[in-house]
């Protein structure tokens, strides 16, 4: 396994984004509750050119929601260098956690958080186990994984990060399966459940290594032991029948939306 941290964050980069995170909160009257890094390098397997996406929920001030018309409810920054930041406004937020979104989730899940509200942040993760849909979560990724793989691994040449983009929504799919629970947003907790062949985890790590170490767009042959892999797992999922379904109470969203946005006031 990759003996190093798979996640690092430069000093530098972490006080950059704190800096556009109060800059965000002066400009548009808002308060950042949570914001995280998401993508390769929440997920821990980030090239050296790989973007800083952060991602982030907030609340307006009161009067944001006493309208007709009801505002935008994102707020995004152009990708600028290496960094890509955006948000969502809580309300949409909680819209989101009611249908289980799986990258609302894994934002919740990150192992890379810039800023936290620890009130909010503690509820925020509660109503995400309160709402988290087995059947949803692994349609997600079961459908990210076939769209991956018919869109970048079909040829005799693949580029090596594509590999990532369906072996990791597949391993949620199996970790969903073996009844586990929400599967872990970095890539390591999750193999670390679901991978027990050696053949399988050589090739993986092998992959990991040359992600890290590699730009976004290396490219070489095919991987016939990932292949034999992803193909196996699709059918193994394709004969998967009953998914549990879970509908959490939307009066706990009312009541956490009502709290903080006064608090927020």
């Amino acid at each position: 396994m990759y003996q190093d941290d798979p996640h690092p964050l430069p000093e530098a980069m972490r006080t950059r984004v704190l800096d556009e995170l109060q800059r965000i909160e002066r400009e548009h009257e808002v308060t950042v509750l949570y914001a995280c890094e998401s993508g390769s390098r929440a997920w821990g397997f980030a090239s050296p050119d790989s973007d800083y996406d952060v991602r982030f929920v907030y609340v307006p001030r009161n009067d944001w929601y006493l309208r007709v018309d009801e505002p935008r409810d994102v707020i995004e920054r152009p990708l600028c260098d290496e960094l890509d930041i955006s948000g969502w406004e809580l309300r949409k937020t909680l819209r989101l956690m009611r249908g289980a979104n799986p990258s609302l989730l894994e934002w919740l899940g990150s192992p890379l958080v810039y800023r936290a509200d620890a009130e909010a942040t503690r509820r925020l993760r509660e109503l995400g186990e309160a709402f988290y849909s087995p059947r949803a979560v692994r349609h997600h990724y079961l459908s990210m994984a076939r769209k991956n793989l018919r869109g970048y691994l079909m040829g005799e040449t693949v580029r090596f990060k594509k590999y990532l983009y369906v072996l990791r929504p597949l391993l949620a799919v199996r970790w969903i399966d073996q009844g586990l629970g929400m599967p872990p947003t970095a890539f390591a907790a999750l193999m670390a459940r679901t991978v027990d062949d050696p053949r399988l985890q050589a090739a993986i790590d092998a992959l990991l290594a040359v992600k890290r170490r590699s730009g976004e767009a290396e490219h070489g042959p095919r991987d016939e032991v990932l292949h034999g892999f992803i193909e196996a797992e699709l059918a193994r999922a394709d004969e998967v029948r009953e998914v549990p379904v879970t509908r959490g109470d939307s009066g706990l969203l009312d009541e956490f939306l009502r709290d903080t946005v006064r608090q927020a006031g």
